[in-house]
């Protein structure tokens, strides 16, 4: 578990893994592998003042598999596990079970 907490809106993603064999077989470098999109929410900060003074409420929670931009946040490793760390408006869906 990461020991990072998040502030205001902003959410810690574990991105999901990638395959890193080819369905022939072909063993893929970490350099050659594409970005993953896709992330668990590992924390999730208080939520953003509003002008009022009160909190708003984040559309995500720990547990919820996310997709967000292959490029977006900021990458962040702690024990040799890669994190990203991004805005939840910069989420771009959460994935729902049927």
């Amino acid at each position: 578990m990461a020991k990072l907490k998040p502030l205001g809106n902003m959410v810690l993603l574990k991105p999901s893994a990638k395959e890193e064999v080819s369905k022939g077989g072909i063993v893929i470098p970490d350099t050659a592998q594409e970005k993953s999109n896709e992330g668990d929410v590992i924390a999730v900060g208080p939520g953003r003042m509003s002008k009022d003074g009160t909190r708003e409420k984040l559309d995500v929670k720990v547990g919820d598999v996310v997709i967000y931009p292959k490029f977006g946040g900021t990458e962040y490793k702690i024990g040799g596990i890669d994190y990203v760390i991004l805005p939840e408006n910069a989420i771009l869906a959460k994935k729902v079970s049927k």
